[in-house]
């Protein structure tokens, strides 16, 4: 699964907010160095660590499970 569109509305929400990776890694207890690497477009973040991210900063995410008829 790509998570990169989800990735980049975290860090433009966070920039926006005037945020650092630091405050927000801290905020979401989420390790600093998962926070670069994912904002650098490395890794795999789980859905609860996407969660924690977005909690923090005021968003929402949707599940969205298409299968076939």
């Amino acid at each position: 699964m790509h998570y990169t569109h989800i990735i980049n509305k975290i860090k433009e929400r966070r920039e926006t907010l005037n945020v650092t990776q630091e405050q927000l890694a801290d905020l979401a207890s989420v390790g600093l160095r998962t926070l670069k690497e994912l904002e650098r477009g490395k890794g795999n973040p789980t859905i609860e660590t996407i969660s924690k991210l977005a909690d923090v900063l005021g968003l929402e995410v949707q599940l969205v499970v298409k299968g076939s008829k």
